[in-house]
């Protein structure tokens, strides 16, 4: 594998994660490399238009290039058109925020979102991402992956987030179980304490886990209005956008 190129995108994926321009001596301990290095990679992203140099500032931060590229694969990714009409049916039925999410590596990536009209909701940005452990929508990706997934949290230890994250991998592995067997998972405050959510698995015409489509919001206001009558919306969501993707499979063939 290219080294200079897993640098490269090392750097970049800094600069995406950054809200303010960072310079090189910040960059270059952060990512454990030579400043003279860094600063041959900054000026080959800055020729090719993925980072900017703000000059006097003395700091580089990601272009608008990076958003462009990402909002070109999100567009080619079908199942967010498919999955639109059951995800605005949970947002009706619940008035809970929506996600779509798919699995990268170990973690999910927010590709849709709905927001809660409720003026106390929970907070997420598309192309977020968060541990897929924590997680209600990571929960369903990984319970039906094809590789245990305990074998991908064994690549690194698990962290610890709140009081109920479930770092051990041995509860994981009953927890992803209990997903399999009842259909949906449930996020009870793993990655934020006062954030619990639902989700459920959507599936291909193959019988793929493509994404998850969940629920998340408060935990006083998930735990009132009762976890299984919410997990029975989830699910219903989950498999009406399964449906429709096997629909639209059909029409292509």
């Amino acid at each position: 594998m290219n080294n200079t190129l897993i640098k490269g995108l090392r750097l970049l994926e800094v600069l995406v994660a950054r809200a303010q321009p960072v310079g090189i001596s910040e960059l270059a301990q952060e990512l454990e490399m030579g400043a003279s290095n860094v600063h041959r990679l900054l000026q080959a992203l800055v020729e090719l238009g993925y980072a900017v140099n703000e000059g006097g500032r003395g700091g580089y931060r990601a272009s608008l290039k990076v958003w462009e590229l990402g909002a070109q694969a999100l567009h080619k990714l079908d199942f967010r058109e498919t999955a639109a009409p059951a995800m605005r049916m949970l947002l009706a039925e619940t008035n809970e925020t929506v996600h779509l999410s798919v699995l990268s590596g170990d973690e999910v990536i927010y590709i849709d979102k709905l927001d809660s009209p409720e003026p106390v909701r929970a907070y997420s940005v598309i192309g977020g991402r968060a541990p897929a452990y924590c997680v209600a929508t990571g929960k369903a990706l990984l319970a039906w992956r094809e590789q245990p997934a305990v074998q991908l949290m064994t690549v690194r230890p698990l962290q610890v987030y709140t009081p109920t994250t479930l770092a051990d991998t041995s509860a994981l592995a009953m927890e992803l179980d209990r997903v399999r067997q009842q259909g949906y998972a449930v996020n009870r405050g793993e990655w934020r304490a006062s954030v619990w959510g639902i989700a459920a698995p959507v599936f291909d015409e193959r019988q793929r886990v493509v994404a998850a489509l969940g629920i998340s919001g408060p935990a006083e206001r998930i735990r009132a209005r009762g976890v299984k009558r919410l997990a029975e919306l989830v699910v219903q969501a989950a498999r009406q956008a399964s449906s429709r993707q096997l629909a639209l499979a059909g029409e292509a063939r």
